[in-house]
């Protein structure tokens, strides 16, 4: 039998918990609630937070240590393994401010996507990336502060626990049983991606992820909790972002899932000619002198250098070297993306073959990592279809005509 999680700190928070899980009941679904109270004292909660605490690697007196800082931080570890301890969580509900969004969200965020997650918070108003990164958590704002019942909280609360009840109780049937592979594609990128997707569609669940940071954030944890069996990484320009401080990288993890997983892997150098601004008064003023693009009114590209460039090489030869699986990554000397090619704004050829070459001599080639050259423009369809027949070398699923 599995429940519906509701999980908050009851010292604080209880009566608005207690509503929730009584909704959740009387909706049809067997709710749980969980004290992380991080001072420790007795409540009305099904799971004590004593109980929780004691998960923490040192027990739980690393929790409650009378100093509320280290003793929050303590619990969100405890919570951490706590729920990843659980095989009976059809679903979790979270209510907080600052300071229990960030005591709960983790561990929400370490549970496979698919597993339904709402955390009604008063900070879900603003940007709540921290919070979500690459999960599917959804955030609710509490509209008034989650401290007692009032006419706006009771229905908002509600909603939020009718809503998890639902996702609990209807679960979604898997009809699909094509593996799953995972694409990074970004508005300069486009043509390669469908044509690749065309051609793997028979026989993958392609699942396309625009590469805007959140994007492969999302696509690496499907890695990570094994729902995807390859990745075709066609669009790696969130590393550009996180080179030169644009505002869409992925951060500096970005790839560990590949070596942790040992997926098979091919890669490519989409969009590698371009970083990331919103409108152009956002553009740093030490970029002014730059090759600048305006994509929208809302974006703003940059063109990488050459140094840039051997720095993003750099940094992706380290991560392609960490990894023991099956790896490929081709470089399109036709150019990069659709503003890379003869008489577009991001047409540099030296550029692109600093990236290229320290690709090759920075990534240590072996049988199951390679590094190979292409003649083609990204978004040629004759590039496509080396990718396509990269992949088929490595990946564990059908062929093509198979």
């Amino acid at each position: 039998m599995g429940y519906a999680y509701v999980v908050g700190t009851f010292d604080t928070k209880g009566t608005e918990l207690s509503y929730v899980a009584e909704l959740i009941t009387a909706a049809g679904v067997a709710a749980r609630t969980v004290d992380l109270a991080p001072t420790g004292g007795r409540s009305e909660a099904d799971v004590p937070a004593a109980e929780v605490a004691a998960c923490h690697p040192d027990g739980a007196e690393a929790v409650f240590t009378g100093d509320r800082g280290s003793a929050v931080a303590a619990m969100t570890v405890a919570f951490g393994r706590y729920l990843a301890g659980r095989g009976d969580v059809d679903g979790v509900i979270g209510l907080g401010g600052s300071g229990g969004t960030a005591l709960i969200t983790p561990a929400m965020r370490a549970l496979p996507v698919g597993v339904p997650k709402v955390m009604v918070s008063t900070v879900a108003s603003g940007d709540t990336s921290r919070y979500v990164e690459g999960s599917d958590i959804t955030m609710v704002h509490s509209v008034t502060d989650v401290a007692g019942l009032n006419r706006i909280s009771r229905r908002v609360l509600g909603n939020a626990a009718h809503a998890l009840a639902g996702a609990c109780a209807h679960p979604v049937p898997v009809s699909d049983d094509r593996p799953a592979l995972g694409l990074t594609m970004f508005g300069v990128t486009t043509p390669c991606v469908n044509a690749v997707t065309e051609r793997l569609e028979d026989r993958f669940d392609c699942l396309v992820f625009h590469a805007t940071g959140t994007g492969g954030k999302a696509m690496e944890k499907l890695v990570d909790d094994r729902l995807v069996t390859g990745v075709l990484d066609i669009s790696t320009t969130e590393v550009c972002d996180l080179i030169a401080g644009g505002v869409l990288s992925a951060g500096e993890d970005r790839l560990d899932a590949i070596a942790r997983t040992r997926v098979p892997y091919v890669g490519s150098c989409g969009a590698l000619d371009m970083v990331n601004f919103g409108a152009p008064d956002t553009v740093p003023q030490r970029y002014s002198d730059r090759n600048l693009y305006p994509h929208n009114p809302q974006i703003t590209l940059m063109r990488t250098t050459a140094e840039e460039c051997e720095r993003i090489a750099s940094f992706i030869a380290g991560k392609l070297n960490a990894c023991d699986g099956p790896v490929r990554f081709l470089l399109p000397e036709g150019g990069v993306s659709a503003l890379d090619s003869p008489g577009q704004p991001f047409h540099d050829p030296r550029a692109d073959e600093v990236l290229f070459s320290t690709l090759e001599r920075e990534v240590e080639q072996t049988t199951d990592r390679r590094v190979l050259r292409s003649p083609h423009h990204i978004n040629d369809p004759e590039f496509a279809a080396e990718l396509v027949a990269v992949f088929d070398e490595i990946g564990d699923a059908p062929r093509e005509g198979s």
